[in-house]
């Protein structure tokens, strides 16, 4: 039988293709995590007034606290908080059980209004003189009391910044131990940033006291901390 020579030509040509690609060889490289941390002195802060009123009935006691809440809020515009910096946190009307042993039950004995207010302060410096101004003014508590700073954005940058140089420094380290040196950067992420906010009582000594003592305050230094994940090349030395 008479072969067909395009054929077996073609078949030569296929297979001239598929072996003319060397393999590659995995591309060594270096991993590396690494932490950027900077510390900020708070020039802002953030807490919570409660206002409440107990009464026999539900419109009483929501009134009563209405009441307080507008004393509240005359305090603030008067101790140079805007309105937009003192928004209402929560609102709650209930009524109020207590159990009486006589009759094996509980009983109704009257309502519980309670009005949140969320305050920024814009300049630390006047958070003394707010507090005692919204607590002359009728409100039953101030808590939760944060610090920050109007820096944020810069710092994390810088925080973002000292990461990657700390991640290049380590993975330079580790290259020449492992007898090479680092190459490029191939990839790097970076994860949520943390505001690190002080324990509440470390963050702040607080006391409220009567006029004319006005109330003080000790923020502790923040801690703005970016972790990043990096890989970059690995170039070993020659001869080896």
């Amino acid at each position: 039988m008479k072969k067909k020579p395009g054929i077996i030509a073609a078949s030569l040509l296929v297979l001239h293709l598929l072996f003319s690609f060397p393999a590659h060889a995995e591309e060594s490289q270096v991993v590396v995590s690494a932490t950027g941390v900077v510390f900020v002195k708070p020039d802002m802060a953030d807490f919570t007034v409660e206002i409440k009123s107990d009464a026999k009935s539900a419109d009483r006691a929501a009134a009563d606290t209405a009441e307080k809440y507008q004393a509240v809020q005359s305090a603030l515009r008067k101790a140079g908080v805007v309105s937009e910096d003192a928004v209402t946190a929560g609102f709650t009307v209930s009524p109020k059980w207590e159990w009486e042993p006589s009759a094996s039950k509980n009983v109704l004995k009257g309502y519980s209004a309670r009005h949140s207010i969320k305050v920024k302060v814009r300049s630390l410096g006047t958070i003394g003189h707010i507090i005692d101004a919204v607590v002359q003014a009728g409100s039953n508590e101030v808590q939760n009391i944060t610090f920050s700073s109007s820096r944020y954005a810069l710092l994390r940058q810088e925080a973002l910044s000292l990461a990657v140089g700390n991640a290049r420094r380590e993975g330079e380290t580790m290259a020449r131990a492992a007898g090479g040196h680092l190459g490029q950067l191939i990839e790097v992420s970076t994860d949520q940033p943390s505001y690190r906010e002080r324990p509440y009582m470390e963050a702040v000594a607080m006391r409220v006291a009567p006029a004319p003592v006005t109330t003080e305050l000790a923020p502790a230094d923040q801690e703005i901390s970016v972790t990043i994940n990096s890989r970059w090349r690995f170039i070993a030395s020659p001869g080896r």
